[in-house]
């Protein structure tokens, strides 16, 4: 019946496993839980070893990417849904697999997502950024993905049926960090397919340091012009993303320009201030958007080339 898939990156999934597994025993229902390993350092193998080893266990040599090792999936697991999990994710309720076998017997929807949350607690000055935005921007309730349920898909905690996961896989072009999730619902979107969201989250386990979710989010943005222009520059592609519909409603008016300027004269400021957790997300998003700007016509004229 269900295929849980886990691509594991550097991180110790010793607690998911045994969650997973604690409560697949408990119920009478056809499941296996695979783990693909994207080649991590061997310090997180050699943790991660026993409590993989009772499981199916993949080991790649070497690192293929966010969207390619999902794709992998399909050529082990035997079930006709897959539940896929992000590896920094942690179990917080008894009955989260129970909840998605019942989503499965109300065979109402090909593609379920159960949502991702944050701890509430604040943590040190040096993590401010990705769990502030984390805690307003990711942590949706169900009540408020429902009302955008394609835009809301993310990929840290959701199950798809094989039969859509085989027409629709993620673009194994995206190698980088960033926006597979983005396209991929898109894409369920442009097929008609509509995403079902339940209460159903997990914990995100892993918050990064400011420095290193800002050299990401830059990364992402950068990646994100990169699948605009896998997509043909697609106009409902960049609408239906909240940061290209600004920057083309801004275009439309020549208003990028000043905007860079503004965004010059702030940048080493902005960066400074984010990078010692003093967070405003409103500034944050000033920030992303000057980053795209900076990068669309130099990297779109470099594609294009």
């Amino acid at each position: 019946m269900l295929s849980i898939c886990i691509p594991v990156y550097n991180f110790n999934i010793t607690s998911l496993i045994n969650k997973l597994s604690q409560q697949i025993k408990k119920m009478d229902v056809l499941c296996e839980i695979i783990l693909i390993d994207d080649c991590s350092a061997e310090e997180f193998k050699k943790i991660n070893e026993n409590v993989c080893r009772k499981e199916i266990y993949i080991k790649l040599d070497k690192n293929v990417g966010r969207a390619k090792i999902r794709n992998l999936f399909l050529k082990y697991a035997k079930y006709d849904y897959l539940l896929f999990l992000d590896c920094d994710t942690f179990i917080i309720s008894d009955d989260f697999v129970a909840k998605y076998i019942s989503a499965l017997r109300r065979n109402e929807y090909d593609v379920v997502c159960g949502g991702v949350i944050y701890n509430n607690y604040r943590p040190e000055r040096s993590k401010m950024l990705r769990w502030k935005y984390g805690i307003k921007k990711e942590s949706k309730p169900f009540n408020i993905r429902v009302l955008s349920p394609n835009k809301s898909f993310m990929t840290g905690n959701f199950l798809i049926n094989r039969r859509i996961f085989e027409q629709i896989t993620f673009d194994e072009r995206i190698t980088e960090y960033g926006h597979e999730d983005t396209l991929f619902g898109f894409m369920l979107k442009k097929k008609g397919i509509d995403v079902k969201h339940i209460d159903n989250p997990v914990l995100h386990g892993n918050i990064d340091y400011n420095s290193g979710y800002l050299k990401k989010t830059e990364d992402g943005i950068i990646n994100l012009i990169h699948v605009l222009s896998y997509m043909g520059y697609d106009h409902k592609f960049s609408q239906d993303v909240t940061l290209l519909n600004i920057y083309n409603n801004l275009s439309s008016k020549k208003l990028t320009g000043i905007i860079n300027i503004v965004f010059i004269c702030f940048k080493p400021l902005l960066k400074f201030m984010f990078i010692k957790g003093y967070v405003n997300l409103m500034l944050f998003d000033f920030y992303k958007l000057g980053i795209l700007i900076q990068n669309y016509k130099r990297h779109t004229k470099a594609i294009v080339h």
